[in-house]
């Protein structure tokens, strides 16, 4: 769980090394953020005073996926069939719910860590760990839950937007809970050592790119329909996170769809010579 970050004192060269190599776990999680239907009603951007900086990352990410990362999700999609893919999600998604469950402790959101327990119990038994996702069906939402959004439960501001190389857009406490998150996530938490490594690494692997697979057509939508790419998925990305973070606050808002503050529809008419 995310609240059980651990220091390894024997070998902390090696703790510190695993990090940068499970940057590929979440690669696909611009993908992700395109998926969401419904957002928050607010629609001012975040701060972006380092957007040089963020530009050239976000270019080296687009790079990244147009060249290695969307290509292997295709084959991902084509070799493995449909039914495997989801028994693969399920259990990845099972593997994220006891962090979950004690961010939901420390959020002080009772309702949402009983329904995360009840889902693990369930999942993990009637389920066959993790392989169907029972829960669902019986009217247990997923929920959200992770150390980003504990910080901004306990009140630590956004600070800057930022880009993280793999991640995506990000700002600076998320990426500061990011990296509890990638400490203290099963297997991570229970596997150590060099196998230890090849396991969270290889199920990091597989669960990008199912994640970069299911978001391929939807992804491509928006890049090509933006004015401007980096704006438009800064805004989307902004939305979405705002939607969990009034979750964690236990705020309730109506559903509204994602707006891109630069498309043409949103500029003003220019007024006709009369």
């Amino acid at each position: 769980m995310r609240n059980a970050v651990r220091c390894n004192t024997e070998r902390p060269l090696r703790a510190r090394m695993r990090w940068p190599r499970r940057t590929l776990a979440t690669l696909a999680l611009v993908g992700a953020l395109a998926g969401c239907a419904s957002l928050p009603a607010e629609q001012h951007e975040p701060d972006d005073p380092l957007e040089p900086l963020n530009r050239a990352v976000f270019n080296a990410n687009t790079a990244l996926d147009d060249a290695f990362i969307r290509p292997l999700a295709e084959a991902y999609r084509t070799v493995v069939p449909p039914f495997v893919r989801d028994r693969i999600r399920a259990v990845l998604d099972n593997l994220a719910e006891p962090r979950i469950f004690a961010n939901d402790l420390l959020q002080r959101r009772a309702q949402a860590a009983a329904i995360t327990f009840a889902r693990f119990t369930v999942n993990s038994t009637v389920g066959l760990g993790g392989l169907f996702d029972v829960a669902t069906e019986k009217g247990l939402a997923k929920q959200s839950g992770d150390f980003g959004q504990t910080l901004y439960s306990w009140g630590v501001g956004d600070g800057p937007y930022l880009v993280l190389l793999f991640f995506g857009p990000s700002n600076a406490r998320d990426a500061v809970g990011l990296g509890v998150d990638l400490f203290t996530t099963p297997p991570a938490l229970v596997l150590t050592g060099h196998t230890g490594e090849i396991i969270n690494f290889s199920v990091g692997t597989v669960g990008a790119m199912d994640l970069r697979s299911r978001n391929i057509e939807t992804l491509d939508e928006i890049k090509a329909s933006a004015l401007d790419y980096y704006t438009h998925l800064k805004s989307v990305s902004w939305q979405y996170r705002q939607k969990q973070l009034h979750e964690a606050s236990q705020v309730k808002e109506e559903p509204q769809e994602l707006e891109d503050p630069g498309a043409p529809d949103k500029v003003a008419p220019t007024p006709r010579a009369e």
